[in-house]
């Protein structure tokens, strides 16, 4: 009788069908591909331009905010940590709080997606002002080679964060909208995560480029 049961058993897991992987997740990894490929090209004019013109780069870089911009990109960098957190809660089916807002460890994907957008906001904020204060010192789009190839790969960078911005607003109105949870649902709060998580990525290589190597 146990041979028969396992020769069963070995017969149902082999007519099973094969659990296909999702569309949509595999369609963003292959799109996240590509602008990899974007931002690998931003990296190269980078160091060609810095390779044809260094007393240029030497000059310029002193302009830049060092201090400042660290702590912008700490705030995106723990951004990828709140947002994982709100996967870890749509995964478990708890899109919204289970105590009140000072209970953080009983958050919700909501109020955790909320922070993660609040935090973005103020790295968008940081780039900014950190545009203001160099267009005030004359560095421009149009001054130097240093100037066009630093606004161009943080500023496209931005864009996506921005991108990433509306996305949370996407995902968190639709919670809103539906009247349960749906499983749809939690595989757009894990695209969006896998999206933020390679902003963040790209940012810290640009961080360590354009603002640490010298």
């Amino acid at each position: 009788m146990a041979d028969v049961a396992s020769t069963t058993a070995v017969d149902a897991a082999h007519t099973r069908p094969p659990e296909r992987p999702n569309l949509v997740s595999v369609g963003v990894i292959v799109w996240l591909s590509s602008e990899l490929m974007f931002f690998a090209a931003l990296f190269a004019i980078y160091f060609t331009l810095r390779s044809n013109a260094p007393g240029v780069w030497d000059e310029q870089s002193e302009l830049l905010n060092v201090p400042f911009s660290l702590v912008n990109t700490t705030v995106l960098v723990l951004s990828s940590v709140t947002c994982q957190l709100g996967v870890l809660r749509a995964e478990r089916g708890q899109v919204g709080r289970l105590g009140g807002l000072a209970q953080v460890g009983k958050w919700g994907m909501r109020e955790w997606f909320v922070l993660t957008f609040v935090m973005g906001a103020f790295f968008i904020g940081g780039q900014v002002f950190e545009y203001a204060e160099l267009v005030t010192h004359g560095l421009t789009l149009s001054s130097d080679p240093y100037g066009s190839i630093f606004y161009l790969a943080t500023g496209f960078h931005g864009l996506h964060v921005t991108l990433g911005l509306v996305a949370f607003l996407l995902v968190l109105g639709r919670t809103y909208m539906t009247r349960r949870f749906t499983h749809e649902q939690v595989t757009s709060s894990i695209v969006v995560s896998y999206y933020w998580h390679f902003v963040d990525v790209v940012w810290i290589a640009l961080f360590l480029t354009i603002y640490v190597v010298k």
